[in-house]
């Protein structure tokens, strides 16, 4: 299958017979929301006895936990098959089926990263007082194999945190109000996931332009939430009626623009950049004054790369750190270089020589 076939589009079938159709090593990350095997042999009631719209689907229904786990393991297989080598997938479930799918993604040898406690604000009560109101769901994060080089925005999330490490368990409310997709007055699914939840999740471990797969598209929050961060998708998804839901629902969302999708980069990510690089590519000439914030000192750029100020010889942070009386500096926002009668600090010339080499 080529691979402009199924980028940005919802392909309808069975998700195993169509993952079988796609190459190997196609996706960046995969969010799946499988069937619960919720088990419910009759309707749950409220103490009014009015009914409750639970999850009582024919998708849902297996009728042996054999033929659950076969199934699980059929589309979890083709999902590593096609996930790239450093992919990463996602799998949200509830205590009926999160241990099988848990137990099963080791067993495939997928390399589990952390699991994820997403705490429903505003859950279902447990109407009839016979167990704890079922508060949460369980994310399963897990690489393709152990030595996957996989996507982690933590400089983002933790900006996005309040400067915090952003914990694994997510308080977040459910589906409601005017985000519930309908069809005829009605919820169109009744397991819809929040935007939040893929919003944090596509942030957290996907880059601009990535390609996500959602096999069990339902009605597009997969496919809506990376079209608004400017990633790309794919669904996949067997009954007509969810997909008329997501196509229409996708159709209606606008992409944030690319100059605000940029992510915080890790400093160790990134190709690292001696001061004598800058004098060797005639960005800086030697002879060049160098200057810290307030002008105190003046410093000479030397032919090797090294800087001279008070008779004190050495590294950009070395003879900033003598000056300073300090144990270290960081000399690319120490010191400083006049540009059109403004102080610029250096670093600014080192982004300029890794932007120009794309390094």
């Amino acid at each position: 299958m080529n691979k402009l076939l199924y980028q940005n589009q919802i392909l309808k079938g069975n998700s195993i017979e169509i993952l079988k159709k796609i190459p190997d090593n196609s996706f960046d990350l995969i969010f799946a929301d499988p069937p619960y095997n919720l088990q419910l042999d009759k309707n749950l009631e409220r103490p009014d006895n009015s009914k409750v719209a639970a999850v009582n689907d024919n998708w849902d229904k297996f009728s042996s936990f054999k033929l659950y786990d076969d199934f699980t393991k059929d589309w979890l297989s083709e999902c590593r098959r096609v996930l790239k080598k450093n992919g990463t997938i996602w799998v949200i479930g509830t205590y009926h089926n999160i241990f099988r799918v848990g137990k099963i993604i080791q067993d495939l040898n997928y390399w589990i990263l952390n699991d994820v406690i997403w705490n429903k604000k505003n859950p279902m009560p447990n109407f009839k007082g016979t167990r704890f109101t079922n508060a949460h769901e369980t994310l399963i994060w897990a690489a393709k194999e152990t030595k996957s080089k996989y996507t982690f925005n933590y400089n983002s999330l933790k900006c996005f945190n309040d400067d915090k490490q952003l914990r694994s368990d997510w308080n977040l409310a459910i589906c409601s109000g005017g985000e519930r997709c309908k069809k005829d007055g009605e919820k169109a699914h009744n397991t819809q996931k929040p935007e939040a939840l893929l919003y944090r999740i596509i942030l957290s471990t996907t880059n601009k332009g990535d390609l996500i797969l959602d096999p069990f598209f339902g009605t597009g929050t997969t496919g809506a939430v990376a079209k608004k961060l400017g990633r790309n998708y794919c669904g996949i998804e067997k009954e007509k009626k969810y997909i008329e839901v997501a196509t229409k629902r996708i159709a209606k969302i606008r992409s944030i623009s690319d100059d605000y999708l940029k992510t915080i980069v890790k400093k160790r990510n990134e190709t690292r950049i001696p001061f004598g690089m800058l004098v060797e590519s005639g960005i800086i000439e030697p002879g060049l004054s160098l200057y810290d914030y307030k002008k105190r000192y003046t410093a000479k750029v030397m032919a090797d790369g090294s800087i001279d100020c008070k008779n004190i010889t050495g590294s950009i942070h070395k003879v900033g750190a003598e000056l300073e009386g300090a144990p270290s500096c960081n000399g690319w926002s120490y010191w400083h270089f006049n540009i059109e009668g403004k102080l610029q600090p250096i670093d600014y010339l080192r982004q300029k020589i890794r932007s120009k080499s794309n390094l």
